[in-house]
């Protein structure tokens, strides 16, 4: 008897043929809700994950799950705590969208320095004189600091500094100078690095402890002339204090990919009626190739749990 592959929300197809190939069912669902998920997972090895929610109650619908791949880099609409206490493994895509949210983000930087979003606009409506009226900045010589320094941080790092000649500072936890390249200077204090960056990446993992990171507080901290960029999670950064910090001219603007609630569930955010931020739906990581490493990768990792094998991948 086949073992079966439970795929909430549908993915490329080069994750799906490789689990055909190697010999299991799959079961893709229409509808991703978790009553639905629960219904479904019963008689399930494996669980190919994208976005949903998977917490206790998923884990106790499924005594027969074995692994979870994860499809992405961040795993934290995962309860990895409770998926550990009952034996089931999980696996995630590192090396599958680095390179995608890297130039999305060099994008978003961009776009913020020259003033994109609203020169776009303003043509469009006819003012072409929109060119005098918000001239842009060069980004050649600016200071990027970047917050998270991990495959898509140095990334973001090598394509802005090589690529469009900007000083990087970078700030980890325990980063040490043997770990990046020598157009990278390591800044020990965050606070530090935030006073000194005319641009702000973030691309640290989301917890509790990260909760509204970027507050007032470090928002004070920033050049008035500063941009943030979040190409990371919403979480990350407090949207209200950001708001006030950008209505307020307490900073020049902001690239958000990323928001506390995706989907919006009730109002867009107040951030969306301002025209220094640029925003996008999370979609860093969906190109289309950046779609298809992370499917296959997955089901790599699906399949080296259910076949015995070490993951290439673990989270936990």
């Amino acid at each position: 008897m086949k073992q079966i592959i439970l795929i909430p929300q549908d993915v490329d197809e080069s994750g799906k043929n490789y689990l055909q190939e190697k010999g299991y069912e799959l079961r893709i669902l229409q509808d991703s809700s978790i009553e639905n998920i629960c219904n479904n997972i019963g008689d399930c090895s494996g669980l190919l994950l994208r976005t949903v929610p998977c917490t206790k109650e998923v884990f106790d619908a499924a005594p027969h799950l074995k692994v979870i791949g994860r499809h992405g880099v961040g795993y934290d609409n995962i309860d990895i705590a409770e998926a550990t206490a009952q034996g089931i493994k999980v696996c995630y895509t590192p090396l599958a969208n680095a390179n995608s949210v890297a130039e999305h983000t060099i994008m978003l930087l961009l776009a913020c320095a020259k003033n994109i979003v609203i020169a776009d606009k303003e043509l469009r409506q006819g003012n072409y004189e929109i060119r005098n009226q918000m001239p842009g900045i060069d980004v050649f010589g600016k200071t990027l600091g970047i917050i998270g320094f991990g495959r898509i941080g140095k990334s973001v790092a090598k394509k802005a500094a090589l690529g469009l000649g900007m000083k990087i500072l970078a700030y980890g936890r325990g980063l040490e100078i043997k770990e990046v390249p020598d157009y990278v200077t390591i800044i020990k204090e965050v606070d530090e690095l935030i006073r000194q960056s005319d641009f702000i990446s973030l691309h640290m993992p989301y917890s509790k402890e990260m909760q509204g990171f970027m507050d007032s507080t470090k928002l004070s901290l920033m050049k008035p002339e500063a941009v943030l960029i979040n190409t990371a999670r919403g979480g990350i950064v407090n949207e209200d204090d950001l708001y006030h910090a950008l209505i307020n001219h307490k900073i020049a603007g902001a690239g958000l990919d990323v928001f506390i609630d995706e989907p919006f569930k009730e109002t867009l955010s107040n951030l969306f009626q301002l025209d220094n931020v640029v925003v996008t739906p999370h979609s860093a990581a969906l190109t289309k190739e950046a779609m298809a490493r992370m499917s296959l990768d997955a089901a790599i990792g699906i399949d080296e749990v259910l076949s015995g094998k070490k993951p290439s991948w673990p989270v936990n």
